[in-house]
C-alpha cells in the first residue's frame, strides 16, 4: 500500500470512530490533509467551528493565515500536512480533556509514522506538549517560553526537528503574536533551508 492508500485508511477510521464522546456533537470529523510526502507537519489542537462544518483543517481565519505565511515562505499548503491532536471539535472549542488526548493521539501518531517528516511545527500549546512529550521532554512550559526554538529530536522513531509555534488563532487577536508567528515561520524557512 502507498503512503496515501495508509493515510485513506486512517482517514476511514477517523470518520467511524467513536472512542470518545466528541462523535456525538461533531458534524464532520477532521482526519487531516495534505502531501503524504511532506516535509513537514503541522499539528493543530483540535478543529474549530468552520474545520467542523467542512471537514477540512484549517479553512477559517487562521486557516486563511497560515496559509499567507506558507506563501512567505514559498510552501503551498499541498506540499505540507496538516493534522491536530483531536479530530472532533470540542464543544464551544474548549480545551481537549485528557481523555479525548489519549483516545485520539495514536491516528495522529500513525499519520507522523506514515509521512515520515523531517520537521514537525506543533502550533499552540496543547500540541507542543503533546508533540514535545513525545520526544520525552518532560514539564513543558508554555507556548511562549518553547516557541522560537528548534528542539532536534526523536519523535514516534523518527529524527526530527520541532518547532513550536503560536496557533494562527492567536496571532488573529494580537498584533504581538502575529510578530511572533511571522518571526516563527522565518525559522521554519530556516529550516527548511538545511534540510534541502
Amino acid at each position: 500500500m502507498s503512503k496515501q492508500d495508509h493515510l485513506k485508511t486512517i482517514e476511514a477510521e477517523v470518520k467511524a470512530c467513536r472512542k470518545c464522546g466528541l462523535w456525538k456533537t461533531r458534524k464532520n470529523a477532521v482526519a487531516g490533509e495534505g502531501s503524504p510526502h511532506a516535509v513537514v507537519v503541522f499539528v493543530g489542537e483540535a478543529p474549530g467551528y468552520w474545520e467542523d462544518v467542512k471537514g477540512r483543517p484549517f479553512v477559517g481565519a487562521a486557516g486563511k493565515l497560515l496559509d499567507e505565511m506558507l506563501l512567505g515562505i514559498g510552501l503551498s499548503r499541498g506540499e505540507v500536512y496538516i493534522g491536530n491532536i483531536l479530530k472532533c471539535r470540542p464543544p464551544e472549542n474548549r480545551d481537549p480533556f485528557p481523555v479525548e488526548v489519549e483516545a485520539c493521539t495514536p491516528f495522529l501518531d500513525r499519520q507522523i509514522r506514515i509521512i515520515e517528516p523531517r520537521l514537525i511545527v506543533p502550533l499552540g500549546r496543547h500540541s507542543s506538549s503533546y508533540i514535545l512529550s513525545k520526544a520525552g521532554f518532560k514539564d513543558v512550559e508554555g507556548i511562549t517560553e518553547l516557541r522560537g526554538k528548534v528542539y532536534r529530536a526523536d519523535v514516534l522513531g523518527l529524527r526530527v526537528s520541532v518547532i513550536p509555534m503560536y496557533h494562527p488563532a492567536a496571532a488573529l487577536y494580537s498584533a504581538k503574536y502575529r510578530g511572533g508567528l511571522e518571526g516563527d515561520f522565518r525559522l521554519l524557512g530556516l529550516e527548511l533551508e538545511k534540510h534541502g
